[in-house]
């Protein structure tokens, strides 16, 4: 790995911990205009200060996120159907030209093992790895599940361990029992998807539990900017990724952020 790919690497996870939070954006590309990030720069502006790095599409980053921001940037580079269609067929939509225009630290696009167009999925990672390995960029890949796939610890390994295979230099799955096996699998750091908007609590347990059994950090959406309070929820999932933070401590770290919010507001 050379200086720029490991330079931008860093960008996103933090070489003091080992860790990251990102905060995934992404979701309008095939849902539109998603509970939460209707209006997507009001949602993301409190909470840039708070992420590691920003997993979100060109089309967004252009018309929403201020240019001055210092968070680094993990462009989607894939899409093609939408929520309506066969989420599988999906295709490289971005450059890797335009993700050095828009000054991204990382790349990411999902493959769908055992979906429809699996083998094209794997094939546009290893196109994608080929082009950005050129100029240094690290990419993400993401184990998209379609509507057919069971997330568990035997399947999740499998789509983990073919991205690292293909060369992905980071993976994003889902939490399962037996996350560890996941980890232990899989050669390069793996980031726990947020998946769907589930109680605080949980969310915090969640985390806690992947990072305990090995993931380098989360990239999460739902849980977070659908959160009564997002910026409590992310400064909450930051103390359990980066300060090893218990769910109880973490949890009151929420809970004293909303009540501070709700006495300003009111």
């Amino acid at each position: 790995m050379d200086f720029g790919m490991k330079n931008r690497l860093s960008n996103i996870i933090n070489p003091k911990t080992g860790k990251t939070v990102m905060l995934a954006v992404d979701h309008g590309y095939f849902q539109g205009p998603t509970t939460g990030l209707k209006d997507l720069r009001k949602t993301v502006t409190p909470l840039l200060p708070l992420t590691d790095c920003l997993f979100i599409t060109r089309g967004m980053l252009r018309t929403s996120i201020d240019p001055r921001s210092a968070t680094p940037i993990c462009l989607r580079v894939s899409g093609g159907p939408s929520v309506l269609g066969e989420l599988s067929n999906e295709d490289i939509t971005t450059s890797i030209e335009e993700a050095i225009r828009l000054n991204a630290s990382g790349v990411g696009m999902s493959i769908f093992v055992g979906s429809k167009n699996e083998d094209r999925t794997i094939s546009n990672l290893g196109r994608l790895v080929n082009e950005a390995e050129r100029y240094g960029i690290p990419v993400l890949a993401i184990t998209a599940v379609g509507r057919e796939m069971v997330r568990d610890a035997r399947y999740l390994s499998l789509a983990c361990r073919i991205a690292a295979e293909i060369g992905a230099h980071f993976v994003k799955t889902y939490y399962c029992e037996d996350f560890y096996k996941i980890a232990e699998g899989c050669p390069v750091p793996i980031v726990m998807a947020g998946g769907k908007k589930i109680p605080e609590r949980d969310a915090l347990q969640m985390t806690f539990n992947a990072i305990k059994e090995g993931a380098s950090g989360v990239d999460m959406g739902r849980n977070i900017f659908q959160s009564d309070n997002p910026v409590g929820m992310v400064k909450a999932i930051r103390a359990i990724v980066h300060k090893g933070a218990s769910v109880d401590e973490a949890f009151e770290i929420y809970s004293k952020n909303k009540l501070s919010s709700q006495v300003v507001t009111e």
